[in-house]
């Protein structure tokens, strides 16, 4: 190497340093620290740094200036700390019982009237067919008399009503009628919404898990009525309610049923017994009602195959399945629960009229009430079977299967949106 470029290297070198050096004096002149000239001279690589000492808590630091707190955060951190009811107590902030007692109601008639919207919303079309007809009615002829009762038969009938129904219905109507009690189409209204509130509310006990353990379920239905669905419908609110739920997939005629129904375990977080396709269903029950003694589950929720109700060896099934789950425990199954598609109309009376010649029918679920004018069949249902009707279904979600409120759902059926619209 020529001392010419020797020479050249040392020189690139000390320029090098003096640019760091440079840059190290203008970093701490930013922070405030003045560097001491005993570290300009020398630079430690990084692996030989010494490390930062962590303070003790134990000390405080004398450099370290006291922070102040604004006086208007330090109020709201006061505020904050102190107790809920001494913060109430403040003038002006308390209310009087009477007033929250008020309050609570509002909120309370609040969230009644969210859930009649929905409710209006997914009875609409029954009310379309079945309500909109008799409104028709009444607002073409202002005067009661037998033709008018004629056509309210008529409308009655095509929504699905029941025959048997519509006649007693009409009779009820003549027999006011003559006793002059009929004077125009607001009291004829009057008296068909009482009649219908009258025939769906048919007492039954509320289901009570707290009577046994584990309160045994089984559901019921042919194929295509929504019975799986309302199953996991049914698993995913009383396990949302912290009770711990067994599902048992007795419908080993369809392998898709069971794999739907291990689809709403997963998401409900239930645990589903099965076994193999074809196998016997009262084993598969017996096994599920089993499983939930030994390890203390709330509720057995039983799947049994869709079947055609007029096939009388299907329907044996279903009665053997019953007196299994009676071996696995007594007194089950406590609620026998069938689920109806209200698109079927006249259909799902005849439904329940073989499945209740087969088993002890405790309830009705009646799905899809959103898609059909023919809801007006859980009416004839209630009265011609004196059967209670356990769950409505007004949608896809699955807190839009609910439990059936008689008062909501005359209040949503008979609904009137254009007298709602001038109030």
């Amino acid at each position: 190497m020529s001392p010419t470029v020797l020479v050249g290297l040392i020189v690139a070198a000390i320029v090098i340093v003096v640019i760091i050096v440079i840059v190290m004096r203008r970093r701490k002149d930013e922070q405030g620290e003045p560097l001491p000239e005993s570290d300009i001279d020398r630079e430690l690589p990084p692996s030989q740094e010494e490390p930062a000492q962590e303070p003790d808590e134990d000390v405080e630091s004398e450099a370290a200036p006291e922070e102040k707190v604004p006086e208007a955060a330090e109020e709201q951190e006061v505020k904050a700390a102190e107790p809920i009811e001494k913060r109430v107590t403040a003038p002006g902030v308390r209310l009087d019982e009477s007033e929250e007692a008020v309050a609570a109601q509002k909120l309370l008639d609040a969230k009644r009237e969210r859930k009649l919207k929905k409710l209006r919303k997914g009875l609409a079309p029954t009310r379309g067919g079945f309500i909109a007809k008799i409104g028709a009615i009444f607002k073409e002829k202002k005067i009661i008399d037998p033709a008018l009762l004629d056509e309210l038969e008529e409308a009655l009938i095509t929504a699905d009503v029941g025959a048997k129904t519509t006649e007693w219905f009409i009779t009820l109507l003549k027999e006011a009628l003559e006793k002059d009690e009929l004077a125009d189409p607001d009291a004829v209204w009057s008296l068909l919404r009482s009649e219908v509130e009258r025939v769906l509310a048919i007492e039954a006990e509320p289901w009570d898990f707290s009577k046994s353990k584990p309160f045994t379920i089984m559901v019921v239905g042919v194929n295509g009525v929504g019975k799986t669905t309302t199953i996991g419908k049914l698993a995913s609110q009383y396990s949302g309610q912290g009770h711990k739920v067994v599902l048992a997939a007795a419908d080993t005629f369809r392998a898709a049923a069971v794999n739907q129904l291990e689809i709403w375990g997963r998401r409900t977080k239930c645990e589903v017994i099965k076994s193999k396709e074809g196998a016997d269903p009262s084993s598969v029950v017996f096994d599920a009602i089993k499983h939930a003694k030994e390890n203390d589950a709330d509720v057995v929720i039983a799947d049994t195959a869709g079947r055609l109700h007029t096939k009388a060896p299907l329907m044996e099934e279903i009665k053997k399945v019953s007196r299994v789950m009676e071996k696995a425990l007594d007194g089950a199954p406590y609620q026998i629960l069938l689920v109806l598609d209200a698109t079927t109309g006249q259909n799902a009376l005849q439904q329940v009229k073989e499945f209740g010649d087969a088993i002890d029918l405790t309830g009705i679920a009646l799905t899809k009430l959103d898609g059909t004018a023919k809801g007006g069949v859980i009416i004839g249902i209630c009265h011609e079977y004196k059967i209670p009707v356990r769950f409505i279904g007004i949608g896809e979600a699955k807190d839009d299967l609910r439990e059936f409120d008689v008062k909501d759902f005359v209040d949503a059926l008979f609904y009137k949106e254009k007298e709602a619209e001038e109030e």
